[in-house]
């Protein structure tokens, strides 16, 4: 049977097999068996995430690492930070050296290896290690699975293309809600490392589903973009050996801390993204309509760095005031704590298919990617505003589990607004030349966001509640009412040559 491209009716689908045939919804198959993939990866990922605050936090008693909050804060948010910081090199792999397809392939396998260190190996040394192994393979895995999601979604429009990417975002989230619930739970009942072991399982879990897809992939996904020519690949060899090693020179001679990881990757998450503009706003490959777009995505760009630093905040300032102001316990049992944080994610997933059904069904007439960015900040910041109103109500008494959880719902729900949009957009607008690397562009968002957010949780450490959730509460409503003012002028820069 013969597909045709709904963009151009009676033209023979060429992208492939695996995104020429549509399931049930309208949708193709291929999407699904990357949003499992992913679903699994996420698994372990926030698997891990959930619990890694309260493992550098927790007493040596509890099974922790009884670290300084504000050291804990900083390690976390560089190490999210870096983990979304290696994917821009796993964007260019993917574009130039390796095919998305076996480079997902690497990534996962490497991933694996990094959680069974963390299940096996205990201490600070385990603890790096592992960490270094998960950054380096979800730097590989993570931009081109997206990119290959884009290739299988290619024959979409652009109303089916929000709704394939809302669906492939709510795997992601189902995976970052049933992951911090087993590790939480095993980590609550039996111990930090048997969490760490689920997580293992986990990666497991994402190549059983990831191998057998491999040979049903669109051709796209098994060639590289834009291969480097062989000449150039050994100083590319010893530019990676002299960076690990200066960044191994700089840990041994304590330049690198806990206390100042965060604001490391944040300054190398900025560098990178001046780069990255700089570099495709004036490469002779791309076009004036291109050009346009780009410079449309980044206002977006930096409040989505803004908007993630809020967020992630459930890992490290939201992690801290759990330990200090949370009563965990209900009768004789103790309430998992990395419980509380998988309600975020959770709200997500719940609100995914309702707002997607809202976009269908809206069409064209729903509003664009610029005033669904402004919603999801303008409702992150009411959510700290609510978190405010309860830290002043209760003064220094424990806060309510249950308000804790409500707040989590709030921040949380908002990320449908922010996150699939940006990597929808980011397949969409990108140049042809640079694709794969936008995608990459659009990860150095929750890069920025990660580290921000060690930052804020250092912050936190040193003022008092009220001031902080002010101050963070003002900035999200503040900068969503700015967005959404902007919305039009910005709005027609992103849709420069472009067709709906």
């Amino acid at each position: 049977m013969t597909h045709t491209d709904p963009r151009n009716p009676g033209t023979p689908d060429t992208h492939g097999a695996a995104p020429g045939r549509a399931s049930r919804r309208g949708l193709p198959r291929g999407l699904w068996s990357m949003a499992f993939t992913e679903l699994w990866e996420r698994y372990s990922f926030y698997g891990l995430q959930g619990i890694l605050s309260f493992y550098l936090l927790y007493e040596l008693s509890q099974g922790g690492l009884a670290l300084d909050p504000a050291a804990a804060a900083g390690i976390v948010g560089a190490y999210g930070g870096a983990v979304y910081l290696s994917q821009i090199l796993g964007a260019w792999l993917g574009d130039r050296l390796v095919s998305p397809k076996d480079m997902v392939l690497y990534g996962a396998v490497v991933i694996t290896a990094g959680h069974l260190v963390l299940a096996f190996a205990p201490g600070l040394a385990g603890l790096g290690v592992g960490l270094a192994l998960i950054v380096a393979g979800t730097g590989a895995l993570k931009t081109n699975i997206t990119s290959i999601v884009g290739f299988v979604m290619d024959a979409a429009d652009g109303r089916r293309r929000d709704e394939g990417f809302s669906y492939f975002y709510m795997a992601i989230n189902i995976g970052a809600v049933v992951g911090p619930l087993t590790t939480g739970l095993a980590q609550n009942e039996l111990g930090f490392h048997y969490g760490f072991g689920l997580a293992a399982i986990g990666m497991g879990a994402a190549l059983v589903q990831y191998i057998p897809s491999m040979k049903s992939l669109p051709e796209r996904a098994r060639v590289v973009n834009d291969p480097l020519p062989a000449h150039r690949r050994p100083l590319v060899a010893v530019v990676a050996l002299a960076a690990v090693g200066a960044v191994a020179a700089a840990a041994a001679t304590g330049l690198l801390r806990a206390e100042n990881l965060a604001t490391v990757v944040t300054f190398a998450a900025l560098t990178a993204a001046a780069v990255y503009f700089v570099t495709m706003t004036r490469s002779s490959a791309v076009s004036r309509d291109e050009r346009r777009r780009i410079l449309g995505f980044l206002p977006l760009f930096l409040v989505s760095g803004l908007y993630f630093g809020f967020l992630f905040q459930k890992f490290t300032a939201i992690s801290i005031l759990i330990t200090e102001r949370i009563d965990l316990q209900i009768g004789g049992w103790t309430f998992p704590v990395a419980w509380i944080t998988t309600a975020s994610p959770l709200a997500a997933v719940l609100i995914t298919p309702l707002i997607a059904g809202i976009w269908n069904l809206l069409g064209d007439r729903q509003p664009g990617p610029v005033a669904k960015f402004a919603v999801g900040l303008t409702q992150i910041g009411c959510a700290y505003l609510f978190l405010l109103v309860v830290s002043e109500a209760t003064g220094e008494a424990h806060i309510p589990l249950v308000l804790i959880l409500l707040f989590m719902v709030l921040a949380g729900s908002s990320e449908v607004f922010v996150g699939p949009i940006g990597l929808s957009l980011a397949t969409r607008i990108g140049p042809r030349a640079f694709r794969s690397q936008m995608v990459g562009l659009n990860f150095l968002t929750l890069a920025l966001g990660s580290s921000l957010s060690g930052l804020l949780g250092q912050l936190f450490t040193v003022i008092d509640n009220a001031s902080y959730f002010t101050v963070i509460a003002t900035a999200g409503i503040g900068l969503g009412l700015v967005l959404f003012a902007a919305r039009g002028p910005v709005g027609r820069l992103l849709e420069s040559g472009l067709t709906r």
